[in-house]
């Protein structure tokens, strides 16, 4: 007897990086695969949570890297599920934030395989909390946006401009590269002494971070050597972290001092 192919893709969120953050039905997905597409950005130990027998292919691409582009991963999600069944789409993050999940869904549709998306822990609103810093905060900020640093044109969004006009959090994904540009627009605007941490690596023990204003941060990042992939997090509430609250003291005793 032919055992019967049932093709389906899930789109797994993995969460912002620490493998403990992945949602249960996440890892319920994965004990499910046959095939498994994993991201760069990806602990390798969530792979573990996949039967042994599934496949496990990296799809990841780095930097703008031309290895594995988006079309490729797309194709392979329908091959791997029209002749294994349960594929497994493992993302970081959540799928629908900055993360393509939506193209690939579109994509995979247009070949009548069942689609499922499980939520991820957005590292936007995650890896700022795991560093003691509120995304919002009564008394401080009542709102706040996640904006990409970098467009599919490669300019820094427009998004960050009318952000930087209201008091809400700005939390800046994928714009390691264009922080001199963030910086001297809100130099430009009046808010040199406006607060903003760039965290590396959230979650995981590789974590670095780097906190000041727009005046000091871009030494700050250099001298740390924050590198890509990192979080930008710009507003008052970054003061409020009690991991950074030093560095806020030390910025104050300076100006009163100078």
């Amino acid at each position: 007897m032919i055992n019967e192919i049932y093709p389906k893709v899930t789109l797994v969120g993995a969460g912002p990086g620490d493998p403990e953050l992945i949602t249960l039905k996440g890892v319920l997905a994965l004990n499910r695969a046959d095939v498994v597409l994993y991201d760069a950005l990806i602990d390798p130990v969530l792979l573990d949570h996949a039967p042994d027998k599934a496949l496990k292919i990296y799809v990841g691409k780095r930097n703008g890297s031309s290895l594995n582009p988006q079309q490729d991963t797309n194709e392979l999600c329908v091959f791997y599920a029209k002749k294994y069944g349960h594929v497994v789409r493992l993302k970081g993050g959540d799928p629908f934030v900055f993360g393509r999940g939506a193209e690939e869904i579109d994509y995979i549709h247009q070949f009548d395989i069942d689609t499922e998306v499980i939520p991820g822990i957005s590292s936007a609103v995650s890896v700022p909390a795991s560093m003691g810093i509120p995304v919002t905060k009564r008394g401080i900020s009542e709102s706040f946006w996640v904006i990409t640093g970098t467009t599919s044109a490669g300019q820094l969004s427009r998004d960050l401009y009318l952000a930087s006009q209201s008091t809400a959090t700005v939390i800046v994904l994928m714009g390691t590269k264009k922080l001199a540009e963030i910086a001297a627009h809100y130099k430009e605007v009046g808010l040199r002494h406006m607060p903003i941490a760039l965290i590396q690596s959230g979650t995981t023990k590789d974590e670095k971070i780097a906190s000041g204003t727009m005046e000091d941060i871009e030494e700050k990042v250099h001298t740390q050597k924050i590198e890509a992939p990192a979080i930008i997090i710009i507003g008052e509430v970054v003061r409020e972290s009690p991991k950074l609250m030093h560095v806020y003291r030390e910025v104050a005793l300076s100006k009163k001092y100078a």
